[in-house]
């Protein structure tokens, strides 16, 4: 493979932004492009996500190497689009995404190759769905087989609430074709953290740990959405503690995809909720988090490229370990007020004119029309800084947070507390 100098990230959000600017430090990049980008990445392609024999052709015409950002084009199969064109691209296939896309598919992974996740059975009849909501007592967690923005697992206390969210996933197709098969899974209760990796079908070199912040409102109250916030390294999670996740969930999923003939390569994922000292797997993400993206990437004091690079050339046993700031780091996501429901659009932000050295502003939902940047979305900024403590960390970013000005900005008030999703 030959090597080449120019970056192409799909997508649009928050995590995109971090991932290009990241890039974009790389001594062995010239140019990053974002497609379709957003108001703050620099030189922004106007091509969707979807729009995949498009992409390829850009990426061929602009010797690019292409790093994905969100699951659908993935699950979409941009792998072999660009395979076809004989070009590089960061992630996996479309076989290997099936670890996403579908509940159903990674459950059943899961239990076939001894990785330890709660108690579940799918079903595809709605009346046996009712009939069997509290077959696991509660809390349960109601998951729609398929994508759904991160909004598709609804966790349940009472059979009132399953009976809904069975309803409104398999009769009312809130989630479309996403929710016509359905998981229902025992509730746990702990605390919740990300676990990522670089992989490259063989080997893998681990990120630091992150966690999520993931409900709507302060201490976690309110229907979940694509993350409020996150933070790194992941809070009460010692040492012995990560070794475990890597050997006995990480280690074991890459050696299963690669003997059942799906290697994979790209950022793997296990949302991870540790119960009486016990990591349980929640889900996997076949992509970088979003948010958890951005302290990770402001944490990273390696060339990301370097190992982006090597996973693609199968060549990840070749590179040192990666070298982090000891520092933790905060995200604070704005969100326009009334996400994850109806929200308007088309806001005028004013960002302050000078932050830290050690923050960024990363955009997600955002124009830019000449200097005037607008909120284009429900999650519209992530204000990310590092502290000495996580405390220090948040209070940085929500410093940032408050010269950020515009009439419907919303946002949580407790990332960096400790308080995460305790029950899922």
């Amino acid at each position: 493979m030959v090597m080449v100098h120019n970056v192409l990230v799909v997508g649009s959000g928050g995590r995109e932004h971090a991932l290009s600017w990241k890039l974009a430090c790389s001594p062995m990049v010239n140019t990053v492009y974002t497609a379709p980008g957003n108001g703050g990445t620099a030189y922004n392609v106007p091509i969707n996500v979807d729009q995949l024999e498009d992409l390829a052709e850009y990426a061929e015409k602009h010797g690019c190497f292409t790093v994905v950002g969100p699951e659908a084009p993935l699950a979409a199969g941009i792998s072999e689009t660009f395979a076809k064109y004989d070009l590089p691209l960061f992630g996996p296939t479309q076989a290997a995404a099936r670890l996403e896309y579908s509940k159903v598919w990674a459950k059943d992974f899961m239990s076939r190759n001894g990785i330890q996740t709660a108690r579940y059975k799918t079903f595809t009849d709605p009346d046996e769905a009712l009939q069997n909501a509290d077959m696991f007592g509660y809390p349960v967690a109601i998951k729609a087989d398929g994508l759904a923005a991160g909004k598709g697992v609804v966790v349940c206390d009472t059979y009132g609430q399953a009976k809904d969210a069975i309803l409104d996933m398999m009769i009312h197709s809130k989630f479309g074709d996403a929710g016509q098969r359905i998981v229902i899974e025992e509730g746990l209760r702990g605390v919740e953290m990300s676990y990522i990796a670089i992989c490259d079908g063989s080997d893998m070199i681990p990120m630091v740990t992150s966690q999520d912040y993931k409900r709507i409102y302060d201490r976690d109250r309110g229907p979940n959405t694509g993350g409020m916030g996150a933070c790194s390294p992941a809070e009460s999670v010692d040492d012995d503690l990560v070794e475990r996740i890597h050997r006995d969930v990480m280690e074991r999923t890459v050696s299963a995809m690669r003997r059942e003939g799906n290697p994979f390569v790209g950022f793997l994922y296990a949302g991870i909720m540790i119960q009486d000292g016990e990591p349980y797997v929640l889900e996997y993400n076949v992509r970088m988090g979003d948010p958890e993206c951005q302290p990770i990437m402001l944490r990273m004091k390696s060339d990301l490229y370097q190992y982006l690079f090597a996973a693609v050339s199968g060549t990840l046993n070749t590179l040192p370990p990666v070298l982090w700031h000891t520092t933790p780091a905060v995200c604070v996501v704005l969100a326009s007020m009334g996400y994850p429901g109806s929200f308007t659009t088309g806001q005028i932000i004013t960002l302050p004119d000078d932050i830290q050295p050690d923050a960024q502003i990363f955009h997600a939902g955002t124009k830019r029309h000449d200097d005037t940047i607008t909120s284009a979305g429900g999650r519209v900024l992530g204000v990310t800084a590092l502290g000495d403590t996580v405390s220090d960390a948040a209070r940085n970013a929500y410093d940032i947070v408050d010269s950020v000005q515009w009439s419907e900005k919303y946002c949580r008030r407790d990332i960096g507390s400790g308080v995460a999703q305790d029950i899922t």
